[in-house]
């Protein structure tokens, strides 16, 4: 069984880094319009992903979340994500996968042997169909969280740090939700001056929405 891995949400200042591994039935045809994510308008992506499922041999979902990528960086909170991701897919295939091709470079601590394939969610279908799943699995989470955190516009920038993103922060202060690491010292010592986060309620936002990660 071949494995196609991707993630999403390495830039954005709130929210997951989310990974997508996925098993797509060998010797049968593509599905008519998978691309890379990032080329694909919103109603497309949700329309592909639908059928990705109905397909897919098997789909694992992980995920790394805001206060993660604060504790071990982008980079580590990422390939955890990935590894995650590559938990689920394996006990739901009930044995390990024959290969693991994932986007981008090479990742010496994802733990599991993989091919890395520059752009290859534009080149590989398998990366593909992964990319447009964790894309779309990220953007429904940040849709969520939108409902509960108004004024920051993630329901239309994903948390990544668009004018209006980055003026909710001036104007509200940080949530539990947004990378601490990622905003700029001075739109931090207005968040907590305002806000007076309590570390307390600073919760693991996957688990917050039922998409807690397995460890």
């Amino acid at each position: 069984m071949l494995v196609g891995v991707d993630e999403v949400g390495r830039g954005p200042l709130a929210g997951p880094v989310v990974a997508c591994a996925i098993v797509m039935p060998p010797n049968t045809r593509a599905i008519y319009g998978v691309d890379d994510s990032k080329q694909l308008d919103r109603a497309t992506r949700e329309k592909l992903a639908r059928r990705i499922h109905e397909v897919a041999v098997a789909v694992g979902i992980g995920a790394a979340s805001a206060r993660e990528v604060d504790r071990i960086n982008v980079y580590h909170a990422t390939v955890l994500a990935m590894r995650r991701a590559l938990c689920r897919v394996t006990k739901r295939l009930g044995q390990p996968p024959d290969h693991v091709v994932v986007d981008g470079l090479m990742l010496r601590t994802l733990g599991t042997p993989h091919t890395a394939v520059v752009k290859g969610d534009a080149k590989c279908y398998g990366i593909a169909c992964a990319s447009i799943v964790a894309k779309v699995t990220r953007d429904r989470l940040m849709h969520s969280l939108h409902a509960r955190y108004e004024g920051y516009g993630w329901i239309t920038n994903a948390g990544y740090g668009t004018p209006e993103h980055r003026e909710g922060i001036v104007a509200r202060g940080l949530t539990p939700h947004h990378r601490v690491s990622f905003c700029s010292r001075q739109q931090m010592e207005l968040a907590f001056d305002d806000a007076e986060l309590n570390p307390a309620v600073m919760h693991d936002d996957c688990e917050s929405i039922g998409l807690k990660p397995e460890q």
